[in-house]
């Protein structure tokens, strides 16, 4: 498996930092945050898979364009940036020796603490 970082969602995840569109959580609120499996279903026939893989940071090229396996490491509810998930993927990115995607996670916390 190899994931890399996904730069449109990493621009996206900044740009609703700076239009305000995030929520300040504590680290373990993402499991009641995160969006349910018809939420993901809904956003992704509704919009696409380009809008869909923008709330995800990492992308698993072992999985086809447009397949939602192919999209790991989301950060928010396809309305607003989470800093819950941002924690919690980012703790998994260090886990997983995944560096690019550890570090925009930091960086992306770092300026919602700003916030």
């Amino acid at each position: 498996m190899t994931v890399k970082l996904n730069k449109k969602a990493f621009d996206h995840a900044k740009s609703l930092i700076r239009d305000n569109k995030v929520v300040i959580d504590t680290r373990d609120d993402w499991s009641e945050h995160a969006p349910s499996t018809q939420d993901e279903n809904t956003f992704l026939d509704k919009n696409g898979s380009a809008q869909y893989s923008k709330w995800f940071l990492g992308v698993d090229d072992e999985h086809p364009e447009g397949q939602k396996g192919r999209y790991k490491f989301p950060y928010g509810d396809f309305k607003k940036i989470h800093r819950c998930a941002v924690i919690s993927g980012e703790s998994r990115a260090s886990q997983y020796d995944h560096d690019d995607i550890r570090d925009a996670l930091g960086n992306l916390l770092e300026r919602l603490n700003e916030h």
